[in-house]
């Protein structure tokens, strides 16, 4: 009788250490349940999402914040930085809700180019250059970066220009379509207003429109060159990155249209901004940037004149423009 009363405080004894240790693993940390939601955000939209071993990817990437409690411990950037690394589309970017970038993909991809020689063409060529703009525009922004562009297109314009350069050297992105609407004086549309795509790896496509002076819906009032549809250089170099890229091919296919300069930065694709439960964003990358013609990049944009001689490459597109 004693040895079964012994035998069952052991069983007893047993049972609850072995369900506090369960109850202890089922323990699930708010930094996990943040990663995990991340996660599964990147899971259902990334551009990489069919290529993507998930199973192993969550594995690494839990494993990194496993029992981990604060955010501020130093684990939870580092899972974030690994998943975006995992992602491998070398563009997806997470900005906290202090709006300080963990990113950890872009830096991998070298957009790094020497100081710009600027062109000092004559009367009868027009030079405009874009720099990129901010992440985050309010239309107030958005409307004002593309009346800025207008209004340095109508002060160099005149009867005597035979054709544009079109400077996007240096134009690291941001916000494409305020760049869009600003420069659709020189740019101008297609027959059906596109201009180019964005196409998922489903094979869902989202046009980019432009169509009497209205650009993603930026309509503001269009400045008309004195000489339409001139002739147009493009100038790129390495460190022309993903919305500057887009201007870049938007101009791809467009009739008088010749690029000159270095491959773009490579980072052709587009990103799409999910809030996250905190306030952070993830910018993650869901498909790739493709020409009017559906042409897609997706890396370095190759001009059609490549020349690492700045001086050279000016030369060729000045020529070129009075042909």
């Amino acid at each position: 009788m004693k040895n079964q009363i012994r035998n069952c405080t052991l069983l007893i004894f047993f049972l609850i250490i072995w369900g506090c240790k369960k109850t202890e693993e089922q323990i699930v940390t708010p930094v996990e349940t943040y990663i995990t939601e991340m996660i599964s955000i990147m899971e259902t939209n990334s551009i990489n999402r069919k290529t993507i071993d998930w199973i192993s990817f969550k594995e690494k990437v839990l494993g990194k914040v496993k029992g981990v409690q604060s955010f501020n411990d130093p684990k939870f950037n580092s899972a974030i930085s690994l998943a975006l690394d995992l992602l491998k589309d070398s563009h997806s970017f997470y900005v906290d809700r202090n709006d300080k970038d963990v990113s950890g993909t872009i830096s991998s991809v070298s957009c790094y180019a020497n100081p710009l020689v600027i062109p000092n063409p004559d009367k009868e060529i027009g030079y405009v250059r874009i720099t990129g703009t901010e992440i985050f525009t309010d239309e107030a922004g958005v409307n004002a970066f593309a009346e800025k562009l207008q209004n340095t297109i109508k002060a160099n314009d005149s009867k005597a220009i035979k054709g544009w350069i079109v400077d996007l050297r240096s134009n690291f992105g941001g916000n494409m379509w305020p760049m869009l609407a600003g420069i659709g004086p020189i740019l101008g549309g297609s027959t059906n207003g596109t201009i180019g795509y964005f196409i998922k790896p489903d094979g869902t496509e989202t046009k980019w429109n432009y169509l009497d002076g209205v650009v993603n819906g930026i309509n503001i009032t269009q400045y008309k060159l004195i000489n339409p549809n001139p002739k147009v250089a493009v100038l790129t170099d390495q460190a022309t990155a993903s919305s500057g890229e887009a201007l870049v091919i938007a101009f791809k296919e467009r009739p008088n249209t010749k690029s000159f300069g270095t491959p773009t930065c490579g980072l052709s694709t587009s990103n799409k901004s999910y809030k996250l439960s905190d306030g952070a964003y993830l910018f993650l990358t869901v498909s790739t940037m493709a020409d009017r013609t559906k042409k897609k990049y997706g890396s370095s944009v190759i001009p059609d004149v490549v020349e690492t001689d700045q001086q050279v490459y000016l030369k060729k597109a000045i020529d070129w423009l009075k042909e």
